[in-house]
Formats: C-alpha cells, structure tokens, sequence
C-alpha cells in the first residue's frame, strides 16, 4: 500500500525587499521571524565557525566568511571547479576538533582528464581564522568519486562527522541509475570514512573489493542532506526521480533499493515498483508525493525552539518551503512547512539556537528565523 504525503496549499505574499525583517506562517499556524543576514550568488552550503561566524560556499567556487552583522571577506586559496548543472562548489564542514587542528572540509566536482566526464572530491585545508589574509593552506585530497562520467546533475557530496569521529560522506548515482547497486563504484552510496581519508576495518563491506570498502550503505539517488541525532542515529534525505522523496535512516550494510524500487515514477511516467514489493530493500521512514526537492537536513537540538528538539528541518526546492519533521525514536512525519515563495538549499542550526536558511540562486539570501513573540 502507497501512503502519500501531500504539499498543502496555501497562498503567499510577494517576498519582502532585502535587508527587512518578515514573519513566516507555518500551515499549523507556528509563526517565526525573519531577519536577512546577507546575500550570496548561487550558495549552497555553511557551516558555523567557533566565535559564532560563518562559512558559505557558492557554486561558482568562492568560500566566503561572514561576520554576526552579515560583513563578507572572500576566503583565498580556492581552486577550479567544474560549474555548471549541479556542479561547482559544494559542502563545507569543520573537523570535529577545529579549535586545536583548524582543518575544514570541502567538496566540489572536478573535471576529468578527458575534460567531458565530472566526478566530486572531498578535500581538507588548514583555515587559521588569526591570520589576516584568511588563506586555505596544506590542502589535502582525500577522495574522488569514481567513476567520473557525463553530466552535470546527482553529484550529492555532503559530508557529516559521527559521534565516534568518522567522516560520512553522500554519493550520488550522477543520474546512472543501476550503478547505484554495483559495488566497483562510487554512485549511489553513503560512504564511511577516517578523517584523513583512509577506510575504517569495520566498514560493512571489506571482501566485495576496494571501492566497496568504503561503503556504508548502497541503493541511494541523491542526497542533499545528512545529520545525526542525539541518539547518534543517521538521517540522509534524498530526492526520488518524479516524486518520492525519501526521509532514510542510515544502517550499516543495508541497501535502499534505488533503482529498482521508489515511491516515485520515471520521469518518462513509466512506474517504478514501490518500497513495499520489496521488503528486502530498506524502505524511508518518510516520503513525499508530490516532490518537496529537499536540500539541506539539520535535526535540531537547541534552546531557542523548545519543542522542536530531536526534529528534522529540511530545506525544499521545488516546494519553496522549509518542513519541520517529527522524528520519534525510528519513525518520521511532517509536522509542519514554512513557505516564503523561495527555494530553500540549506539549512543549519545557529550557536544560540536560531534557525539559519539558504536561499538557492543569484541573489540568495542567508536568513536567522527565530520565534515570532
């Protein structure tokens, strides 16, 4: 049996001009406020730093850091990146003990050697905020996505630290479809890593290969966000192909089934069995029929937001909204969405517990929303 999860509509009002504050009504009646930090071109990851600034990235390949008052200095050392589709600059991550080793972690997608296939890679680079020229040093490449092939979209690459020290990283099927079930590839796969890059002995998979070392998890399409939660369970969202995007707890050595089942169809409007014809396949705690395109997941876990303690906040493209998800133990539904009639790519939680979002493309704006008193 197929159980949906339908978009409500509801109707909004033109987008208030930069630099104004506004308040956002949830469909349950929550309102927040909200409040423009600053304004990026094409952003799409951040990470919060520990004197409570900020790190953003733009798909172009810029890192900005961004003071509490919303002031940029461009951080150097940067390199190319493959722009273009999906592609260019992607996630930035702090290393667990950044106070005492200043490493951050960086992904992006690169063109290869032939010029025409694209791969992602996971990079780390020394970032000493002291120094005034705020300069990337020691880069390290730690991994690359293999195999680089064609096209522009499903590169996926967010990472996430574990609660033992581990570094998660997601990688899409790059729109390939079956390698997302082979295990001599990277696509299609929740990947488990040590912080320098080299693959843990207890990893599910040590006797299929190499490349399957790495693996945590297979079965996936692409997945724009991962967090854990105060249990140190792994949440990863992914988006189904038309319709069917899925909420998944991450358990080592399962497979989610991708391409063979989905609560969504092909794009071409051929079905694709669902999750439950398959019962051997892991199936989501949560989907979504129609799409919300989800971009970005924290769970959070601060003061400011009382009752939203051990939930999931994920960011919604094609939705242009933000949804709260009730996570008990393991099991998730929709609470709530926030719509502001703008693509959300991602969300983080703030030091003092306030919500900060993303908005996707040319001119998106970073945002704190807080409680509406």
């Amino acid at each position: 049996m197929r159980l949906f999860i339908f978009s409500l509509i509801i109707i909004t009002t033109a987008v208030p001009a930069a630099g104004t504050d506004f308040p956002i009504e949830g469909t349950k009646g929550t309102v927040l406020a909200a409040k423009r930090v600053a304004t990026f071109d094409e952003p799409w990851a951040m990470t919060f730093l520990p004197d409570n600034t900020l790190l953003v990235t733009e798909k172009r390949g810029a890192l900005w850091h961004v003071a509490s008052d919303g002031s940029k200095k461009e951080v150097q050392g940067l390199w190319k990146v493959a722009y273009g589709g999906q592609g260019g600059l992607g996630d930035v991550v702090l290393h667990p003990d950044f106070e005492h080793n200043s490493w951050v972690y960086l992904s992006y997608a690169e063109r290869g050697y032939d010029n025409t296939s694209i791969g992602a890679v996971l990079v780390r680079a020394k970032l000493n905020l002291k120094d005034p020229t705020l300069k990337l040093a020691s880069v390290e490449r730690l991994w690359a996505q293999e195999p680089k092939v064609t096209g522009k979209g499903h590169y996926s690459h967010r990472i996430a630290f574990g609660p033992d020290g581990k570094m998660f990283i997601t990688s899409g099927d790059r729109q390939k479809l079956t390698p997302a079930q082979n295990f001599d590839g990277h696509l299609g796969k929740v990947l488990r890593l040590n912080d320098d890059g080299t693959v843990p002995t207890d990893n599910p998979w040590q006797n299929r290969g190499e490349i399957a070392k790495q693996f945590w998890t297979i079965g996936h399409r692409n997945m724009l966000g991962i967090d854990f939660d105060a249990d140190g369970r792994l949440w990863v969202h992914e988006m189904g192909p038309r319709h069917g995007d899925e909420l998944n707890l991450i358990i080592a050595g399962k497979n989610y089934g991708w391409p063979i089942v989905s609560n969504g169809d092909h794009y071409s409007g051929v079905p694709i069995p669902d999750h439950d014809t398959r019962p051997d396949f892991e199936a989501p705690r949560a989907f979504w029929v129609p799409s919300i395109a989800p971009s970005g997941l924290v769970i959070y876990d601060g003061g400011m937001f009382p009752g939203w303690r051990g939930s999931a906040l994920i960011g919604g493209l094609v939705s242009r909204a933000l949804i709260h998800v009730d996570l008990k133990g393991e099991t998730a539904k929709e609470a709530e969405r926030f719509k502001w009639g703008e693509r959300i790519r991602e969300v983080e939680q703030g030091p003092e517990g306030g919500l900060y979002v993303l908005e996707d493309g040319s001119g998106g704006r970073l945002l704190k929303l807080t409680p509406s008193h």
